[in-house]
């Protein structure tokens, strides 16, 4: 549905996207993450065609987006963080503008128009200028004016930004339901939203995209926690010995016993290690009390890896970001 390979873009010699590649399929639910200045506004714009790369390309539908820039932009929709809202105009007369943008025209503009006011709800501040509207409501106004002609490619930057719990909850069904048609960016900083919401997750550092994962597995760190009655100092030579097993850090007692992380190298075979980690416990004369892969909210991930060590070229990138 959705490829993108080597996007660059840059402003002379600040580059706020390099190299950021990764494909999304149909039906797919998508989280772009990173911190202000990592560069997400900048992919999503070129997603949306509203901004030209300086190097890559992006296929959509089989299509290279420069190369058929109108055509495809009829099957995108795009909420930008700051609403494209005329605050003088009705809500009725700005989707009425936003539809014929769009091509829509006659009896299929009406219906679609009618589609997206109920899919939002807000019929009944449809004759009301938008300047008179509440920050929610002019976020479902905004939404609404996406949804406008069924786009194959929906791009969301903090689509729940200013809306209530209920609204909310309403958005999150919406957006599923869009997703059973179509493919979903969905750019936000809360993170109780991506982990309702989405398949897999963008993870972009000082313009480069670091991490791209399905959330199931994400959860999961390449760790074990392992729990015994033994001395972390007694086993750690015995277990370090493991196929698989990279470094092993002493957590001290708890109240079941000793607990010790076992950091797994990449290629290691999770359940393979694990075995081989319990018979070694038991062969030692040791009680088991713990042995299982530990696991990890997003919060904590998208943490560890905006805190990890910035090279200096992208220390130097974030500094002229911010």
């Amino acid at each position: 549905m959705l490829a993108v390979s080597k996007l660059k873009r840059a402003y002379g010699d600040f580059v706020a996207a390099d190299e950021v590649s990764f494909t999304i399929a149909k039906g797919e639910i998508v989280g772009l993450l990173g911190h202000n200045g990592a560069g997400k506004t900048t992919v999503m714009k070129m997603l949306s065609g509203y901004l030209e790369p300086s190097a890559g390309t992006i296929q959509f539908q089989g299509l290279a987006l420069a190369d058929n820039l109108k055509t495809l932009q009829r099957k995108i929709g795009y909420l930008p963080e700051n609403l494209p809202i005329y605050p003088e105009m009705s809500v009725a007369a700005y989707l009425d503008y936003a539809a014929e943008l769009k091509g829509l025209q006659g009896a299929e503009k009406q219906r679609d128009i009618k589609r997206v006011i109920d899919a939002t709800d807000i019929k009944n501040k449809l004759l009301a200028p938008i300047a008179s509207l509440s920050r929610g409501y002019k976020q479902r106004v905004g939404v609404a004016q996406a949804l406008l002609g069924r786009p194959a490619l929906l791009i969301l930057d903090e689509p729940t930004n200013g809306l209530d719990p209920q609204q909310t909850l309403q958005m999150r069904a919406l957006i599923r339901t869009i997703a059973q048609e179509a493919t979903v960016i969905l750019s936000t900083h809360i993170m109780q939203e991506v982990d309702a919401l989405c398949d897999r997750v963008l993870m972009m550092r000082a313009g480069r995209l670091v991490l791209d994962e399905k959330l199931s597995e994400l959860r999961h760190a390449r760790s074990l926690l392992l729990t015994t009655n033994q001395s972390g100092a007694e086993l750690e030579p015995v277990l370090r010995c493991v196929t698989g097993v990279k470094t092993i850090e002493a957590l001290g007692k708890n109240a079941h016993g000793e607990q010790l992380r076992i950091h797994l190298g990449d290629a290691a075979d999770v359940q393979a290690t694990t075995a081989a980690l319990a018979r070694l416990v038991l062969e030692n004369n040791a009680e088991l009390y713990q042995l299982q892969p530990e696991t990890r909210d997003l919060e904590s991930l998208f943490r560890d890896i905006n805190n990890a060590t910035l090279s200096a070229k992208e220390t130097q990138e974030v500094d002229r970001a911010a």
